[in-house]
């Protein structure tokens, strides 16, 4: 290797935990207090918090961390529907969450646990939105843990659907 090549990759492993510390020190600051109705709480592993030992959400809050979506066809509405929301891994990230799975619990109190993993892996959104429209309670609202489920065959089955939980109102990292 040449001696330049060779300073190149020094000085880029060098840096490399620079950007890390920096995405680090992103993720952790504080969280600021909602202004508008609460629609999500977070607990449990995470090291960001506004209340107590948890984190609370107001719409604008979610989609101040970053939106991403995708289309795709589910079994609960009638052809592909387009979710925006936020990233879980990014949701994650920005509370400094350390946990293995996540809790969901619906305003119904049904819960599920989805592994961390899935959020990587498959691409996981908390929607906010479905075909540009504010999801409501009526309409599996506020929040819904939504796959791409038309991304990869294996998202098509009872495993994943049961993961998808709607009128989500509280996550716990376990």
């Amino acid at each position: 290797m040449r001696l330049i090549e060779r300073r190149r990759m020094m000085l880029g492993v060098g840096l490399l935990p620079l950007g890390l510390g920096r995405a680090r020190a992103q993720a952790l600051q504080p969280l600021p207090t909602p202004t508008g109705r609460v629609i999500l709480t977070v607990s449990g592993k995470i090291g960001v918090t506004n209340e107590g030992e948890t984190a609370r959400f107001d719409r604008a809050m979610l989609e101040a961390i970053g939106l991403a979506s995708f289309t795709t066809a589910t079994p609960w509405y009638d052809g592909p529907v387009t979710f925006e929301g936020v990233p879980m891994t990014r949701l994650l990230q920005r509370l400094g969450a350390q946990g293995e799975t996540v809790q969901a619990v619906a305003l119904n109190d049904y819960s599920t646990d989805i592994p961390v993993a899935d959020f990587s892996q498959h691409g996981v959104l908390l929607a906010l939105k479905r075909d540009g429209n504010y999801l409501t309670v009526r309409d599996k609202g506020p929040l819904f843990i939504v796959y791409p489920y038309d991304s990869d065959p294996a998202l098509k089955s009872p495993r994943y659907y049961g993961r998808s939980a709607w009128q989500v109102a509280r996550l716990v990292v376990n």
